[in-house]
């Protein structure tokens, strides 16, 4: 399985898209917006920022293990 490591991360507040490499290593729990300075997190149930707001799931999730364990 191949895993993709570059995923878009999306503002929900002013839709700006930012094309972000996910950490392989660590979680990223809070994402500032690089346009209006929001600081995003994960929607409930979901275990990082490029889960909720990125155009790919974070690696972990790609290969069907648990996140940031």
């Amino acid at each position: 399985m191949n895993v993709i490591l570059e995923s878009v991360i999306t503002c929900p507040h002013c839709s700006t898209e930012r094309a972000e490499i996910m950490p392989v290593d660590a979680c990223m729990y809070f994402y500032e917006c690089t346009n209006c300075k929001t600081l995003l997190k994960p929607a409930s149930g979901d275990c990082c920022v490029f889960c909720t707001y990125g155009t790919e799931k974070c690696p972990p999730i790609q290969m069907n293990k648990s996140c940031c364990a």
